[in-house]
């Protein structure tokens, strides 16, 4: 019997267990509240924001993990153009996001001009619930990915929108590679890099 802590693949089933992780891990976070600015329905919004992300997209063009309390999704670079949302995708999440798909779309525009061009993991998402924080959920998803990645010969990119969050994945190897402010009075996002390494490096 697997660990709580061990990373496991996804399937499409995940979805509840996935949306409701997220919409927790991401309550609190900077970009998350400029997106959804309404206390009372953010947690329901992100749950449907993640819920559309997942079904539509990683699941079926990304490397999506899980632990007990933990979720990531990664996208590696044969993947990258497809996983980027359909018409249908856009709508849906235009939806969800209401009068703020503006400033959404905003930040996607102004994320992907510091996208690097070369080939490399993306890590798209990574969430923790906070009941659960400390206990090792995301470390083991981290490290899991960053081997995937390792064992391609490849690096890793992400954007961070916590400064908090910025010096754990400097303790993984990443780099603080652009720091770059939304439109519109919005808050910071870290791009972040980590080079290619041999698995046996570390």
């Amino acid at each position: 019997m697997p660990n709580a802590t061990t990373p496991q693949q996804t399937t499409i089933d995940d979805a509840p267990l996935i949306s409701r992780t997220f919409a927790r891990a991401f309550d609190g976070d900077p970009m998350m509240r400029w997106f959804f600015p309404d206390a009372a329905s953010r947690e329901t919004a992100l749950g449907r924001y993640f819920t559309t992300l997942f079904t539509r997209q990683y699941v079926h063009h990304g490397v999506c993990e899980r632990t007990a309390s933990a979720a990531a999704f990664w996208v590696p670079p044969e993947a990258q153009a497809k996983a980027v949302p359909d018409a249908e995708t856009i709508k849906e999440l235009q939806d969800i996001l209401g009068d703020r798909a503006g400033a959404f779309q905003d930040a996607v525009q102004t994320a992907a001009q510091h996208t690097p061009e070369e080939p490399h993991w993306s890590l798209a998402v990574i969430g923790a619930d906070p009941a659960a924080q400390g206990q090792g959920h995301g470390s083991a998803l981290l490290r899991s990915g960053l081997a995937q990645a390792d064992a391609a010969g490849l690096p890793v990119y992400l954007e961070s929108s916590k400064a908090s969050n910025v010096p754990v994945y400097e303790h993984f190897g990443f780099t603080v590679r652009a720091e770059l402010a939304l439109p519109g009075g919005g808050p910071a996002l870290w791009g972040m890099w980590r080079p290619a390494r041999r698995p046996a490096d570390g």
